[in-house]
């Protein structure tokens, strides 16, 4: 308690300090300043960094609408910002007129859930088998977001951990696959999170171009002549290839493409009636 020239001076009750407040962007703050025998004394709050003044007393100062003031008797005040902002963040004084000047500050924590940037991001990739793909996710937030990559099938990644294996969750703004191969292709995602909710994703699909592969379940077919026989080739390539069958004196026969897999195509060959020379080969 302080007597000055026999006036009582105000004095911050220092067992309710104006406390730092952290909060989600678009939520409401409020800052509390509890003053005992503040007499004919003001109080007012200023933002301390840039010296603005916010309030003074029962009346608001500055021309930012989100923010009021509100009072408990003449001992608790209260300082409220409502739909906090990026740019609210910072100290905020509470200060009672004296001479000198009696103050104390809290600080303004704003947090901001994570974000992914399309600018700066990957789309969905394609790329040539044994070639190196760079994966991108640039992400905002406060703060600053940490970015996680992993499989949706939850597959272990190319990627190698510390330790010399395969991972399956790789920390980093740029996701390296080196060499890829047709095994690498899929739905890859970006998770973003900063402990602020909600955690964001995106899915970047990666797809992989090989040439045709072929295989012939049965190289040697036989049947009566006369009768009905059918030629199958199984074809894997990305992109799909285009399948016919030639016979060996030339000329291309209409196929029946059943496709099995998204990349896989059975390619079926209906002779009827079987004569002595229907020698077929498959193309893809």
């Amino acid at each position: 308690m302080t007597v000055v020239e026999g006036i009582l001076e105000p004095e911050f009750d220092l067992d309710f300090p104006v406390k730092n407040q952290t909060v989600v962007k678009g939520r409401d703050a409020k800052f509390t300043c509890v003053v005992n025998q503040l007499g004919g004394f003001r109080v007012a709050w200023i933002r301390s960094d840039n010296k603005a003044i916010q309030a003074i007393h029962n009346h608001v100062i500055t021309h930012n609408s989100r923010i009021s003031v509100s009072h408990e008797g003449s001992k608790v005040w209260h300082l409220h910002i409502h739909d906090v902002q990026e740019i609210d963040r910072g100290p905020y004084m509470c200060q009672i007129n004296t001479d000198p000047m009696k103050s104390m500050v809290g600080y303004l924590n704003v947090h901001i859930p994570p974000d992914i940037l399309s600018s700066g991001s990957s789309g969905d990739v394609t790329a040539v088998e044994g070639s190196d793909v760079h994966l991108k996710c640039k992400a905002r937030g406060y703060p600053h977001p940490v970015v996680r990559w992993r499989r949706e099938d939850e597959r272990p990644l190319l990627v190698r951990d510390r330790f010399g294996g395969r991972t399956k969750e790789y920390e980093g703004d740029v996701l390296q696959l080196h060499k890829v191969s047709r095994g690498d292709m899929g739905a890859y995602l970006c998770i973003a999170s900063n402990g602020v909710l909600p955690t964001i994703s995106k899915r970047v699909m990666l797809h992989i171009h090989f040439p045709p592969v072929m295989e012939v379940p049965n190289q040697l077919v036989g049947a009566p002549l006369g009768s009905t026989v059918s030629l199958e080739c199984i074809v894997l390539a990305s992109p799909r290839a285009l399948h016919y069958w030639t016979r060996d004196q030339g000329g291309t026969q209409p196929v029946d493409t059943r496709h099995a897999l998204a990349l896989t195509a059975i390619a079926l060959l209906s002779i009827y009636p079987l004569t002595l020379d229907p020698f077929f080969s498959g193309t893809a």
